[in-house]
């Protein structure tokens, strides 16, 4: 499986100086690339090469970054059709598709760059790369990470490795095939419901709290609507900032919920279950104000972290069907609406089982998966 791992550059005021040189040549000549492209309708890369490698050797760019410049600029009119394709825009005739498809695709000064093992080569026991830029190639550049992950990077690196400039801070960001565990036979499965106010409620019973996330957007969403009302070039540029922070934040919530998960499910030899969740944004209509706590709801990330962590470990990971779960009784399986007396109760009017209604359905989460696992591994009749 592909891992991206990032670790940070740590040049000194010189190095600083030309990799920041080289992002800014690099992007610039991606944007006269994308011009060109534009113009002659042309998106393919031999036939954008025959037009732009010349030139781009005359900016002073090297072999390997001319066609790094060129495959970038190929790769993101490949991304802005495709965004076409799977319904990201508006339809073919909007006003707005058409706004967007009228000017060429551009890049930001600070817009990453890949390099390969040309242009970038890793001397791991000194902990240090040498790297390509305009000005000449660079030694003995430092770079420091997590102890894991740099193990990682040493032993799995493959592909290309992307030079990024963020906040100030220079990261490399790189490609790594690692194996995967082998997948162990569960011997039963933890039921995850995933939440708002409970980010995760297992079949377990153990609760992993969103309130202190909930207060934490609620106090940034504050922050934006003041730097919102001043409107200034300094309040977008802290905004844009803040908003990153609060991504950040929101990431490594979902990065700690889903380890212990994980490590529960490997611990116990269990297999994890979860909703299948996709369109829910469409299916359900709220208020005004919760609408915005919807949209900032990462269960999609959530999962997919379980997953990719799940795999590492060779634990098995189900989907299962959503419907009902909150309204479905686990033992004497009656489902209504008025089961749930409230948003986080659950009575049943059949059998009078109650209890937290997250972890009702995470209990109904965990038998579907039974159910499901059991009819998957039943042999076909002969």
């Amino acid at each position: 499986m592909k891992l991206v791992v990032q670790v940070r550059l740590l040049p000194d005021a010189a190095q600083a100086a030309a990799l920041a040189s080289t992002l800014r040549s690099c992007n610039e000549a991606a944007n006269w690339v994308s011009q060109v492209a534009f113009e002659r309708r042309t998106f393919h890369e031999y036939a954008l090469r025959k037009h732009t490698y010349g030139n781009l050797k005359d900016r002073g760019l090297g072999a390997q970054a001319a066609q790094h410049v060129i495959k970038k600029v190929v790769n993101a009119y490949t991304s802005f059709r495709a965004s076409f394709c799977a319904g990201e825009k508006d339809s073919r005739n909007s006003e707005r598709r058409a706004k967007a498809e009228a000017v060429p695709v551009t890049f930001r000064v600070t817009a990453a760059h890949p390099f390969d093992d040309r242009c970038l080569s890793w001397q791991h026991d000194r902990s240090t790369v040498s790297i390509w830029t305009v000005n000449g190639r660079l030694k003995h550049v430092r770079y420091a990470g997590h102890p894991n992950q740099v193990e990682v990077l040493r032993r799995y690196r493959r592909g290309e490795t992307d030079l990024v400039c963020r906040d100030g801070m220079w990261l490399l960001l790189t490609t790594c095939e690692v194996p995967e565990a082998d997948q162990v036979s569960p011997t039963d499965w933890i039921g995850v419901d995933r939440g708002i106010v409970h980010i995760a409620t297992t079949s377990d019973g153990h609760d992993h709290q969103g309130r202190r996330l909930l207060r934490y957007r609620r106090w940034a969403a504050r922050k934006r609507a003041e730097l919102q009302a001043k409107g200034t070039r300094s309040a977008a540029r802290r905004l844009k900032r803040r908003t990153r922070r609060e991504a950040r934040h929101a990431s490594h919530v979902n990065h700690k919920v889903s380890k212990e998960i994980v490590a529960v499910a490997q611990r116990t030899v269990r297999g994890i279950a979860l909703e299948e969740l996709r369109g829910i944004r469409d299916r359900v209509r709220l208020p005004r104000d919760q609408r915005a706590t919807l949209s900032g709801w990462s269960f999609h990330h959530l999962g997919h972290l379980i997953t990719y962590k799940a795999r590492r470990a060779g634990v098995p990971v189900i989907l299962v069907s959503a419907h009902y779960t909150s309204q479905m009784c686990p033992r004497c399986g009656h489902t209504a609406r008025n089961n749930r007396p409230a948003r986080g109760d659950f009575c049943c009017r059949r059998c009078g089982l109650a209890g937290p209604a997250d972890h009702v359905a995470a209990v109904n989460v965990r038998n579907r998966a039974r159910r499901a696992w059991v009819f998957a591994n039943t042999p076909a009749p002969t």
